[in-house]
């Protein structure tokens, strides 16, 4: 990664003087799931950025969100194992073999943290002479002022930055404009982390790729996805559309009826229907694979089906896989291992028991040796790791691989058409204390 591939405004974590200070580091460490880590690659995509503050003579103190402790509804945070940030700092404990504070906090009944206070001075005392080598934060989610507007917000930001000389946000993943991510700009001096340049470089491989370039995306609803598909599809060669996005564009295209899919999502999808019959970038993947039951997969109540087909007016049940054969025709493969950018955002069936058309989809992509290939972190890569395991370890030592930590601030990032109009990245460059 050479200066040149950063906007100059961005302030970088390379500029700074961190000897003896205390530097506040916001990470993405939303990798555990009822007490129990999923992936620790997101984790490890931030030692670099660690080792640093380390290496400089920095005190760091880390926080991070885990999992939607809070009810939309009624406002209450629920506070409890399954959230805690305590199994990723046994991981950081074992792997760097280093001592990590992790301050006890009282809550506020059932509305959150609201304060820092004593556990964190204590822990910051315990830093300052070398008893401990870092401090963790709780779950920046079970803090009252993390995700409210208003006063609380305000307050948490404020007491955040109380608590240390510098920010670094290295938490590309974490795009929403929160207090952890956003409002502490306004109070500290804040600089971008090894992982979030490493994001922003790699992003640009995807907004001036190397052509040919073949995007492929999926997910559960069409609506949400219209933004990233509408970018993607302007900027690719070829565009591969998989899950409901895929079930709900066939829908809008040969008039047909797929249990699950919306009908104000077909209504949507037209547009790109009729955009696509003169430009003709939508690869269709001919073979799908119909289920009559949603959770459960039994001999007998699933088929193959050929969407060439289909007939105006057809009703069918679930669509939950495309069907490995679609992944031999010649046309399809040509397209794959001629592309010389892959980007992809996609688990193509419905997982666990439908699973056979993304393992064969990934092979497929790893055949293309010399193509950049851009995995959109997520489902996508933990789909990757469990089906095709051999191929995902060999994938983390080759250069032509890439696998962002955030699926969702890199689909935000596409729509917008620049990594540095993401909220957290826009809040570093407006750090006039940087």
């Amino acid at each position: 990664m050479k200066p040149s591939d950063i906007d100059p405004r961005l302030p970088v974590m390379q500029n700074i003087d961190l000897k003896d200070k205390i530097v506040l580091v916001r990470v993405d460490h939303n990798v555990v799931k009822k007490g129990k880590i999923k992936d620790p690659y997101r984790i490890d995509a931030t030692i670099g950025t660690l080792f640093n503050i380390i290496d400089k003579g920095g005190r760091p103190i880390l926080m991070t969100h885990v999992g939607r402790p809070r009810d939309k509804k009624t406002g209450q945070i629920n506070i409890d194992a399954g959230t805690s940030v305590k199994p990723v700092v046994h991981y950081l404990e074992r792997k760097l073999h280093i001592k990590i504070a992790v301050p006890d906090i009282p809550a506020s009944g059932d509305q959150g943290i609201a304060v820092l206070g004593k556990p964190v001075q204590a822990a910051i005392d315990d830093l300052k002479n070398g008893r401990v080598s870092a401090i963790y934060l709780p779950n920046t989610r079970w803090f009252q002022g993390e995700e409210k507007k208003g006063d609380a917000r305000e307050e948490f930001a404020r007491q955040l930055s109380e608590v240390a000389d510098v920010y670094i946000n290295d938490a590309f993943g974490s795009w929403q404009p929160h207090a952890s991510t956003f409002d502490i700009n306004n109070h500290l001096p804040g600089y971008a982390g090894l992982l979030m340049q490493k994001e922003i470089v790699s992003l640009k491989k995807v907004m001036d790729p190397e052509r040919p370039f073949v995007g492929i995306v999926a997910g559960s609803k069409y609506d949400t996805k219209i933004g990233p598909v509408s970018s993607l599809y302007k900027k690719a060669d070829h565009l591969i559309l998989g899950g409901v996005i895929y079930n709900t564009y066939l829908c809008a295209k040969y008039g047909i009826n797929v249990k699950g899919v919306e009908a104000s999502d077909i209504s949507l999808a037209k547009e790109l229907v009729a955009l696509d019959k003169d430009r003709g970038k939508i690869v269709e993947l001919p073979f799908v694979v119909e289920s009559d039951m949603l959770d459960q997969r039994i001999e007998g109540n699933y088929r193959k089906l050929d969407t060439r087909k289909f007939k105006k007016g057809d009703t069918f049940s679930y669509f939950l896989d495309i069907d490995p054969s679609s992944f031999d025709l010649p046309e399809i493969r040509d397209i794959l291992l001629s592309a010389r950018t892959i980007f992809l955002n996609a688990v193509m069936g419905f997982t666990p028991n439908f699973h056979e058309g993304s393992e064969a989809f990934y092979r497929l992509i790893c055949e293309n040796k010399t193509a950049t290939k851009l995995f959109g972190g997520g489902d996508t890569l933990q789909e990757f790791k469990v089906l095709n395991p051999g191929l995902y370890l060999k994938a983390l030592d080759d250069e032509s691989f890439y696998f962002f930590t955030g699926g969702g601030a890199v689909l935000k990032a596409i729509e917008e058409g620049t990594p540095y109009g993401l909220d957290g990245v826009k809040a570093l460059l407006d750090n006039k204390k940087s």
